[in-house]
């Protein structure tokens, strides 16, 4: 458990560093006083936890130093981890186990998850990661090139799916990304796979040609099977901070998400931002990305999360 709560504090270095910058190392020892209060709330902003969490988090510590002048910084801090991990009360995703046991049954249907997101926000090493992942946990995953949009995306799955041996089913550039997701699903269920994990193209969420394609891989994969695709996640670039939200929400609309991952939170001090999405949205979080490697891409804890921002051991 400490080996897991460490990656979360230190992909969440950033923010820490920046928290305790702007709080001139408040949770490190000092007394909480007035000025201390304001550089709090001042560094709650500018990491993107919104108006609502700061304001929640501020009056339980205000609270606490009503009732007690000599209130240290470290306890200040286990009260906002406190009231964080209220606020993100069953916002963790996880994942039914599957049969799980390496082999092939092909009576099984593969459960599908789509990856969804804009250009640049990790969908394709997201996937590859996913798939890595599961397959370490023991289940049989099959990857779908359906980024076919852009020559590279498939290029670099084709490289994650070799370095990290996995299978794939991938065409050429320009493909039809809906036939790929048919072909693959058809791959995975002839040779028993748990999982289908399919890349879709990135696309801004305001652009109703690219979301109208979403949609037309969500209706032929269900000429497979009609519950599928059985996940939608957003893949959501954490660097983004608040600006992420209304993304999340057309998506939401568009394609009924059923999860969210949140990637990159080791490049930025934004690390707040996931809780405005749940908050506002109620989508479940997986997985979070922090860092590069295959085992940065780490199940959401609501626990490690919260006691990670404050600095808590």
């Amino acid at each position: 458990m400490f080996g897991l709560f460490k990656k979360f504090k230190d992909g969440l270095a950033k923010t820490v560093t920046a928290i305790a910058q702007k709080t001139h190392g408040l949770f490190g020892g000092r007394r909480i006083d007035a000025a201390s209060l304001d550089e709090l709330e001042e560094a709650l902003y500018t990491a993107d936890f919104g108006v609502e969490t700061t304001d929640e988090i501020l009056a339980e510590i205000k609270a606490a130093y009503r009732q007690d002048k000599d209130l240290q910084g470290r306890r200040a801090a286990e009260i906002g981890a406190a009231v964080l991990a209220r606020v993100l009360a069953g916002s963790e995703g996880t994942l039914p186990p599957t049969a799980g046991t390496g082999g092939s049954s092909p009576a099984r249907q593969p459960i599908v998850i789509a990856m969804i997101g804009v250009n640049g926000s990790g969908k394709t090493t997201s996937s590859a990661k996913l798939a890595w992942k599961l397959k370490q946990e023991g289940s049989t995953v099959m990857l779908a090139a359906c980024d076919t949009f852009r020559a590279a995306a498939v290029e670099q799955l084709k490289t994650w799916a070799t370095r990290l041996e996995l299978d794939i089913v991938a065409s050429h550039t320009g493909a039809d990304a809906a036939a790929v997701a048919f072909d693959a699903w058809q791959a995975a269920k002839s040779r028993g796979r748990d999982y289908l994990i399919v890349d879709t193209a990135g696309r801004l969420h305001t652009k109703s040609n690219l979301m109208e394609e979403l949609a037309k891989i969500r209706r032929v994969l269900q000429k497979n099977d009609p519950a599928a695709p059985q996940h939608r996640w957003l893949v959501v670039d954490g660097s983004l901070g608040s600006n992420s939200i209304e993304q999340a929400r057309v998506f939401h609309q568009s394609f009924g998400l059923t999860g969210l991952i949140v990637t990159k939170l080791d490049g930025t001090s934004r690390g707040g931002a996931l809780v405005g999405i749940y908050r506002q949205l109620k989508i479940p979080i997986f997985f979070l990305g922090l860092g590069e490697q295959p085992e940065d891409l780490q199940p959401f804890s609501v626990q490690n999360y919260s006691r990670a921002v404050f600095g808590l051991e």
